[in-house]
This record gives structure tokens, C-alpha cells and sequence, in this order.
């Protein structure tokens, strides 16, 4: 695996704080079609129990992950724990459009590639939707060298998703 050069090395990251979560969140529901809607409520709750949350300054991308020990709220979190013991989930990532193929999401991903590895996790989980399709994040997570280890159909999200993994270890950030 290939090792990424961000174009953006002055971008920072940080956690996001209360006065971020709003913004955030509008962000997040405005890709309903791709990771669903939250409430504030629930997204607040979301980063509270977050195994890492990470936003740029510019609040134009974040993502945020669970580890193995948080409370299954959604149903792909909940695969992923059934299965295995130990792991870094990614519940979302979100890059704004105006912001898309600028290496934000390299830079997100790589962040928490490394803090996963410095906390002893060696699989990186998320899901991808196959039904609506999601092309980008298709091409984006193959680049990344993850792989699929499973499907699922959420009738009540009328979606279909491919569960997918990526072994830390074998990854050369």
C-alpha cells in the first residue's frame, strides 16, 4: 500500500467542541443519501462515545469512530461486533462537496489510522452502500486497501451495504 501526500499539509485537525457539533451536524445530515440522518441529540451522543472524533479547522470534514466497547446504536456497528473482538469502527466520514479530491479525506483517514495503531487496534471497520450505490467511497476505500468481508440489507434504511475491513497492520501510512 502506497503511502498519500496531502496537498493540504497546513490543514489541523481537531476534536470538535459544543460550539462545532451543529455544524457538524448539518454537514453529516446533508449526506442523508450516503450515511443517514441523526439527531443532535443522537450525534452529540455520538461524538461523547467516540473512540476518536476529528474535524478540520474549517469544519468542511470529519469523521468519527467507535471502538469495539461502545454501545451498539446502529446495526453495522453491531456486525462488526458480533464478529470481532477488537476493532476501530468508522461510523462517518464526511467531506463537504466544495471540498471533495483535496486530500481531506487521506488526511481524516490517515488520523485515525495512526491513532487505531497507537492504541493497539489492528482492523479498521466501516461499511459502504452497494443499494443506493456509492461509487467514490467504492474507489476511495480500494485505494485505501480495504476489503470486503461481508453484505447486509437494512430494510429499514432501504439500503444495502458491503461490510469492509482493513488489517492496521498493513498499512503503511
Amino acid at each position: 500500500m502506497k503511502s498519500f501526500a496531502f496537498p493540504l499539509a497546513e490543514t489541523r485537525l481537531r476534536q470538535p467542541g459544543d460550539d462545532d457539533l451543529v455544524t457538524l451536524l448539518a454537514l453529516s445530515n446533508a449526506h442523508e443519501r450516503e450515511i443517514g440522518v441523526t439527531s443532535k441529540v443522537a450525534f452529540q451522543d455520538l461524538v461523547a462515545m467516540s473512540f476518536r472524533a476529528r474535524m478540520t479547522a474549517s469544519r468542511d470534514a470529519f469523521y468519527i469512530s467507535l471502538a469495539e466497547k461502545a454501545p451498539p446504536v446502529a446495526p453495522n456497528h453491531r456486525w462488526f461486533a458480533e464478529r470481532f473482538n477488537r476493532f476501530v469502527y468508522i461510523d462517518r466520514m464526511v467531506v463537504a462537496e466544495r471540498s471533495r479530491r483535496t486530500g481531506l479525506g487521506r488526511l481524516l483517514y490517515n488520523d485515525l489510522l495512526n491513532a487505531a495503531r497507537c492504541a493497539g487496534h489492528s482492523l479498521l471497520c466501516c461499511e459502504v452502500n452497494v443499494a443506493p450505490p456509492n461509487p467514490a467511497s467504492d474507489a476511495f476505500h480500494a485505494a485505501f486497501g480495504f476489503r470486503e468481508i461481508g453484505r447486509a440489507h437494512l430494510p429499514d434504511r432501504e439500503k444495502t451495504v458491503r461490510y469492509l475491513v482493513l488489517r492496521i497492520a498493513h498499512f503503511a501510512g
